[in-house]
This record gives C-alpha cells, sequence and structure tokens, in this order.
C-alpha cells in the first residue's frame, strides 16, 4: 500500500452522499462504499476526521420554511448527523479500523463528547473519528463544521467529498452539459463567484486560516486515495501559498 503525502486531513462526507441511489434515509451499500475508501486512506498511514451531514434524513432549511423554529429544526438536523455517524462507525469497524464518534451535542450513551483534546489523542493513538451533531448550534451548518473542525485539529487540507460531481463548475454538470470545471480556485474567487461549494461562513473560515479545500467525486472508485497520494484531482481552492504546497505533496 502506498503512503500518504499528507499527515491529517478531514473528509465531509454530506448526508446525501450516504443516501446512495434512495430517495430517503441511508443506502447501506453507500456507506459500505465510503467505509472502504476511508479504511484504504488510514492503511496510507493518513490520520483522518471525518465530519458528516444529515441532509438524507433531515434539513432544517426546508423544516423552517414549513413554519418550524429555526433553531429546533436545527437541532433536529444535528440528530440526523448522528444517526449517519453511526451508520459509518458500525462499517468502519467491520473493516478493522479503530474509530471513535465524537458529538457536539453530549450523549454519552451512543457517543463521547467533542473535546478537542480528546480528539488529538485520538488522533496520537491511531485511531480515526467521526464527528457528528455539526458544531452543537442552530444556525451552522455541517460545512461549517467541517471547516472548524479541521482547523481545531490541525488537519492540513479539506477534502470536500460529493456525489457524482468531480469538482466545482460555474454552472451545475447535471443540468448544463457545458458546465466548465475549475482546476483551481483562490478562497475569495469561490466566495464572489457564489459557486455552490460549502457556505459563506465555512469558506470564510478556510480563507481566514489558510486552510485549502479538494473538492472530489468519492463515488469514483479509488479517488480518495489517489488524492491522498499527491494527485491533483477535482478543485483545489486555497490562496496562492497553500495551492503551491497542495499541488507539491
Amino acid at each position: 500500500m502506498a503512503t500518504g503525502v499528507f499527515h491529517r486531513v478531514l473528509l465531509k462526507l454530506s448526508g446525501q452522499s450516504l443516501q446512495g441511489n434512495e430517495g430517503y434515509g441511508i443506502d447501506v451499500p453507500a456507506v459500505q462504499y465510503a467505509a472502504r475508501e476511508v479504511f484504504s486512506a488510514t492503511r496510507m498511514g493518513v490520520e483522518v476526521g471525518i465530519v458528516v451531514g444529515g441532509g438524507n434524513i433531515w434539513r432544517g432549511s426546508v423544516a423552517e420554511k414549513y413554519g418550524m423554529e429555526r433553531g429546533t429544526a436545527d437541532y433536529a438536523g444535528m440528530l440526523a448527523t448522528v444517526i449517519n455517524a453511526l451508520s459509518l462507525q458500525d462499517s468502519l469497524e467491520k473493516l478493522g479500523v479503530d474509530v471513535r464518534t465524537l458529538t457536539a451535542l453530549p450523549m454519552q450513551s451512543v457517543a463521547e463528547p467533542y473535546i478537542r483534546r480528546r480528539a488529538l489523542r485520538h488522533f496520537e493513538k491511531g485511531r480515526t473519528i467521526i464527528f457528528a451533531a455539526g458544531t452543537g448550534h442552530p444556525y451552522m451548518t455541517t460545512d461549517t463544521a467541517a471547516a472548524l473542525r479541521a482547523v481545531e485539529i490541525g488537519a492540513e487540507v479539506l477534502l470536500m467529498a460529493k456525489n457524482n460531481v468531480d469538482g466545482v463548475y460555474d454552472s451545475d454538470p447535471n443540468t448544463n452539459p457545458e458546465a466548465q470545471r475549475f482546476s483551481s480556485l483562490d478562497h475569495m474567487e469561490a466566495i464572489n463567484k457564489r459557486l455552490d461549494v460549502m457556505d459563506s461562513t465555512a469558506l470564510s473560515m478556510c480563507m481566514d486560516n489558510e486552510l485549502p479545500l479538494i473538492v472530489f467525486d468519492l463515488f469514483q472508485p479509488d479517488n480518495l486515495a489517489r488524492i491522498l497520494q499527491g494527485e491533483p484531482l477535482g478543485t483545489i481552492i486555497s490562496g496562492e501559498k497553500q495551492r503551491d504546497v497542495v499541488s507539491t505533496k
């Protein structure tokens, strides 16, 4: 097994990626596939943190449109991410991965509470970590949680896993056959162009902390492993200094 060029990364998995071809909920083969990709990364010696979304089960923004109080809707969404995290944890454990789920909302019966120093200790012991329940606060997306956790744990890069989209485009490639993919962008370009990467709060956090992102299609086999070996897949979003670091790893 090849050795990864990164020491520690943060992988963002959307809830939609875990629903596979199903219209709702968890698609077990999709979760198992994601677990195998992460397993390959751990075999390369890369420390992997994972933030999971919950949109396959619950979307607070949709519930709000139907009159639900936003804070309550967001807390319900955090619980959905825990369901996804436990599903992924089970699949990883079946592959022999030593994994822990840490939640921003205390629920000790099913997972450990998120404490930054505890997370770093888990990495020191060679464990993979799943971060669930977002930031633990309403009005914050799991994209923002991914950026925050990546900065907190000292990840070298934030990997934004997409489903059937191999990077960032100037328009939706699923509806526009002439959409053009960007090979690289800087953070401010992504913010100003309002590209469908992540919310502006998360992008600003990445920019302020000089954290590069790579947006790629997880569901092309071995894409994650190839990125961790230094192949320039997907779209790199970074400042000039970070772009040089990512492209030469």
